[in-house]
Formats: C-alpha cells, sequence, structure tokens
C-alpha cells in the first residue's frame, strides 16, 4: 500500500515500528497531492520544502524523545494562526499575511510532535456561506461543505464538533464568540482518538447500549432528503439487530422550548457577528435583520436554560442519533449546504461526531450524527468505535479510493 493512502493511525504504526519515515511518509503524501489537487484544490497554501525539511528534522529525534503525535500529519484551516505558513481566511485582505506564532491548538500539535502540512481552504473567514474552491472528491461538481459537521458527512469521513470550549480557540479568527469551536477530520475512528480523546475506545459491540432518536424532530428542523431519511432508518435498524436499544424521545414533552433553538441560534450567531467587518456581513454589521439586546438576552438565557435539561435527558443513552445533513452535497457552489441539522447541536454546545457508512440517492455519501452531553467527549469517541464498525461494514456505502487520498 502506497503510504498515502493509510490512515493516521496505520501511518503511526509503521513509523513508531521503524518500516516508515516521516520523510517517505511526507514525500508519498504531497506526491498524490500533486496529483488531485487541480481536480479538488482542497490547499490554500503549501511550502513543500519547509514541509520536507520538518520531516527530516523529525526523523532524527530519538524514539525516547517523541511526542504522542509523533508521526501524524495535519493540515489547518487558514483561519488558525501558523508562524511559518501565511494565514490568509481567504480574504484579500490578508493575503500573504504571516502572524509570527502559532495558535494554540497548532503549538500544542507541534508539541506533541505532528507536522503541519499545510493550510486548508475556508469560506471567508469561516464566516460566509459561498463554498470555496474546494470541490467534493466524489463529484466536481457539488460543494465540499462548510463548517464541521456537514464537510464529514458530504464526504464520507469522521468529524468530530466537541464541546464548545473543549479546544482553546486561541489564535483562531473568532466569527461567534459563543458559537466557534474548533474541531477534527479524520479518515477512520481510531484517528479521531488520536487527536482528540485520550483514553481507551476499542469497539467492544453496541449489545446492551441505549441509544435514542427524535419523535417529533420537525419543530426544530426542516424534513431530510431520502437519503438522511435512509441514513436514519438504516442505522436504528442496524442497532437494533446488534442487540441495542433505541428508544424515541417526544421532545415536545421533554424540551418544549426546543423548537425556538433555531431562532435563538440564529440571533446569537447574527449579533456576534456584527464585530466581522466583511463585505458580504455588511449586513449583520449594520443590523438589517433589527435584532435588538432584548431578543439576543432571550435567546441566550433559553440556550442556557435548555442546555442542562437537553444534558439530563441524554445522560440516561450512549447517544442520540441524528441526521447529519439533509441529504448528500447539493450540486453547485452557490453555498456549502444547509447548517439546519447542525447548529441546535453548535448553540447548545454538546459534542457531535459524524459516523460515515451510507449513501443517498445519487451514491454519495450521507452520515449519521451522535450526539452526547457536554464534555462527555471521550464516551461519544468510543461509542462513536462501536457504531462505526457497524455501519462502515453495513450501511451501504463504499469510499471510493480517492476519497482517502
Amino acid at each position: 500500500m502506497e503510504p498515502y493512502r493509510l490512515t493516521a493511525t496505520q501511518a503511526v504504526s509503521q513509523i513508531q515500528a521503524g518500516t516508515l519515515t516521516v520523510s517517505a511518509y511526507v514525500t508519498s503524501l504531497l506526491s498524490r497531492i500533486e496529483q488531485r489537487d487541480e481536480a479538488v484544490q482542497a490547499w490554500a497554501y503549501l511550502d513543500r520544502e519547509l514541509v520536507l525539511r520538518r520531516a527530516r528534522e523529525l526523523d532524527v529525534i530519538p524514539p525516547g524523545e517523541r511526542g504522542p503525535l509523533y508521526g501524524v500529519v495535519v493540515g489547518v484551516k487558514d483561519v488558525i494562526y501558523t508562524k511559518d505558513m501565511p494565514t490568509q481566511h481567504n480574504s484579500p485582505i490578508y493575503k500573504d499575511d504571516a502572524p509570527a506564532l502559532d495558535a494554540g491548538c497548532v503549538a500544542i500539535l507541534r508539541s506533541s510532535g505532528a507536522l503541519i502540512l499545510r493550510k486548508t481552504t475556508t469560506t471567508e473567514f469561516a464566516a460566509t456561506i459561498t463554498s470555496p474552491a474546494t470541490r467534493n472528491p466524489h463529484d466536481p461538481a457539488r460543494t465540499l461543505g462548510g463548517s464541521m459537521i456537514r464537510p464529514a458527512s458530504f464526504n464520507g469521513v469522521y468529524a468530530l464538533k466537541p464541546t464548545w470550549g473543549a479546544i482553546s480557540p486561541e489564535g483562531l479568527k473568532v466569527y461567534s464568540l459563543t458559537l466557534d469551536t474548533l474541531g477534527l477530520y479524520a479518515r477512520s475512528a481510531a484517528d479521531l482518538e488520536l487527536l482528540g480523546a485520550s483514553g481507551n475506545s476499542e469497539a467492544k459491540g453496541v449489545s446492551g447500549m441505549r441509544f435514542a432518536v427524535l419523535k417529533n424532530p420537525r419543530a426544530a428542523f426542516p424534513d431530510p432528503g431520502l437519503g438522511s431519511q435512509h441514513a436514519i432508518t438504516k442505522a436504528v435498524a442496524l442497532l437494533r439487530e446488534h442487540g441495542a436499544t433505541v428508544d424515541e424521545i417526544d421532545n415536545d414533552t421533554v424540551w418544549p422550548d426546543f423548537d425556538q433553538m433555531p431562532t435563538w441560534h440564529r440571533t446569537v450567531m447574527t449579533t456576534d457577528g456584527r464585530v466581522a467587518l466583511d463585505e458580504q456581513l455588511a449586513g449583520q454589521v449594520e443590523n438589517k435583520g433589527g435584532f435588538t439586546h432584548k431578543a439576543r438576552l432571550a435567546a441566550l438565557d433559553g440556550i442556557a436554560a435548555l442546555q442542562p435539561r437537553v444534558d439530563q435527558v441524554l445522560q440516561g443513552y450512549e447517544a442520540l442519533l441524528t441526521p447529519s445533513v439533509p441529504d448528500e452535497a447539493p450540486v453547485g457552489f452557490e453555498n456549502t449546504g444547509s447548517a439546519a441539522f447542525n447548529s441546535v447541536w453548535r448553540a447548545l454546545h454538546v459534542p457531535v461526531v459524524n459516523v460515515p457508512g451510507f449513501q443517498g440517492e445519487d451514491g454519495l455519501p450521507v452520515g449519521v450524527s451522535l450526539v452526547a452531553p457536554r464534555y462527555r467527549d471521550r464516551h461519544l469517541v468510543r461509542v462513536r468505535a462501536a457504531v462505526g464498525e457497524i455501519f462502515e461494514a453495513q450501511g451501504g456505502w463504499r469510499p471510493k479510493n480517492h476519497i482517502h487520498d
């Protein structure tokens, strides 16, 4: 197998065993990027010689001095400061801008032995809805997606949106102090643990586990398309077939104000976003939506009151199953796809994992989200390992080779 096809976990295992060097691994990745990036356009910046020099530096570190992420190669979104690469926010205002320091998350990665490969593309300031140049690797006529859970679902990979504040936002271009959450993409379930959640997440099967789905989600969410309908139905059936219990939560009864969440989220996001001085966001800066301080306070207070009640109900389950997206990635690049199934959980500050394994009518990937109470991120990663093993094997979708390139 070519090194670029390895998951991070597999690559680290080979590097630790001495059968693969960091330099050889990085060279393989760079070679594959050169072959594919003209079509996918996933990268905003690359300094090939810098990356190879960093790889050679890592190769000579004695085994006893290597960090826990030694040999892990990471791409960093181009709204996060990197001291040796420009941070341009996909904005002409910041073209070639080079901060002299790393963001907190980047500094931690480096000190743990990881290698920062490149900066990935982003919507402008990670705040607009217009797709960047990047194309969906399964279908270049479709959007890659935006934020965290949507792109993971559209592209058939794992993602973890952790509990709000679990990863320091220091050095991140902030759009909403109340909502912004740094997250992780990974090629495999095990890779998520490597980067974001230490501890034993070994899949032990779902038999005896309890899961939940929402009985009346339409007050807060739109009707999902056929792809997401199939994914949730199939996911529930697979869990039950493997010995798990799946209960329906009547959110109208346990959380009667749950249907206010989309409005509350929009109010908080828009009023927070007024500090972002960007042409596309001028309407927010000028408050053309007419959001009042009273409405903002009502939204903040409503969300704060609902958070512990959501946590309390979810404590009784391994996770809540919910659609990650309305359906497959939409055709075109006018926007990054609907965030309707993501905004509620974002505002509630709960951890969310996208688990791939399903497909829509056109044979493109559709994921299912697992949601847990705040600060149960490691628990969610453990559950994801068990669930992902089943969904990937029996969900009905297999990734094309190039999704792992």
